[in-house]
């Protein structure tokens, strides 16, 4: 079991606060493995968070129980840090945890020199203060997140999220991420730094197009045109194109081949059947057409992601 710890401090970001607690201390009663969550302090409480809300933790005297700890967020300003924090993040970087910082929160990481030589990043309104503070760390711009599989930073507040949605699929796999970020109600839009690795999930179609919507996803083993998805949405095609695009924030045609490649990806970290069948049952023409998708969109091939992400020992080439 992977029990968290989230760092709560005087005037913690509430807005990120609640993302970490959303993603990783949510009971989720319908898993029989899951996250054990604690949201602690190294100081005694209770603090004042951001918009002067007073807020009562769990305070603790060291973070040795936890196997990952999320930082939500940290001030910018150049400010000492409290020596018990030092001594206990600093342990828990050396002890070879995962530590994620949502925002801000790479602030803290910087600080205590643990972001030197790595890639990091942060909210964009930080930017140039990040790299003044810390010129020996790596800074990344215009991603979601940095994530090396142990030390993650997002670059925003929402971002924390798709930062979460890619440690739960690196913890339990591409369905069950795919699944959370889908009752959060995630953007298919949203890509980071670990694009290939991010599941995409469906959102709710507005009104017009959810019989389309429903068709192609129960059809998506066949081939499927926009003219087709047109008809079932009762509209035009230009008519159909336009609202789409307006919807969606993208092609009728980009959103389908989307789809197939998160059918795809399911298949290929939860079956074991050949790559061509994995093509036949997303609705690819052929291996070769799907092959190009991941290499155009994902930037790794169905086998490597299958070689990485299958859950089970068996793989068939």
């Amino acid at each position: 079991m992977n029990r968290v710890a989230i760092l709560a401090h005087e005037q913690v970001t509430l807005f990120e606060l609640a993302c970490a607690v959303e993603i990783f201390g949510l009971e989720r009663p319908e898993y029989d493995d899951w996250y054990r969550c604690d949201v602690v302090s190294l100081s005694s409480g209770p603090f004042r968070t951001s918009a002067d809300i007073l807020i009562s933790t769990r305070q603790v005297e060291s973070l040795s129980d936890y196997d990952t700890l999320v930082i939500p967020s940290w001030p910018v300003t150049e400010e000492p840090v409290v020596d018990r924090v030092t001594d206990e993040v600093s342990q828990f970087d050396a002890e070879g945890k995962r530590i994620l910082t949502f925002c801000s929160g790479a602030f803290l990481l910087g600080r205590l020199g643990l972001l030197d030589g790595r890639k990091a990043t942060t909210h964009w309104l930080y930017t140039e203060r990040f790299r003044q503070q810390f010129p020996q760390v790596d800074y990344v711009d215009n991603v979601l997140y940095v994530f090396d599989g142990r030390l993650g930073c997002s670059a925003g507040s929402a971002a924390g999220i798709d930062l979460g949605i890619e440690v739960i699929r690196q913890d339990y796999g591409y369905q069950r991420a795919n699944q959370v970020a889908r009752r959060l109600v995630m953007s298919p839009q949203r890509k980071g730094g670990q694009a290939q690795f991010v599941e995409t999930p469906v959102i709710k179609s507005p009104s017009q197009f959810a019989g389309a919507i429903d068709w192609v996803l129960a059809n998506l083993s066949q081939p499927i045109s926009v003219d087709q998805m047109a008809e079932k949405a009762c509209m035009s095609r230009r008519s159909f194109d336009r609202k789409f695009r307006a919807a969606y924030d993208c092609s009728a045609n980009a959103w389908l081949i989307q789809i197939r490649l998160n059918r795809a990806k399911t298949l290929l970290e939860s079956e074991s059947c050949s790559i061509d069948k994995v093509a036949e049952q997303s609705g690819f023409d052929n291996a070769t057409s799907m092959r190009y998708h991941f290499d155009k969109q994902l930037g790794i091939s169905p086998k490597e992601y299958r070689v990485c992400f299958h859950r089970s020992e068996l793989v068939m080439d």
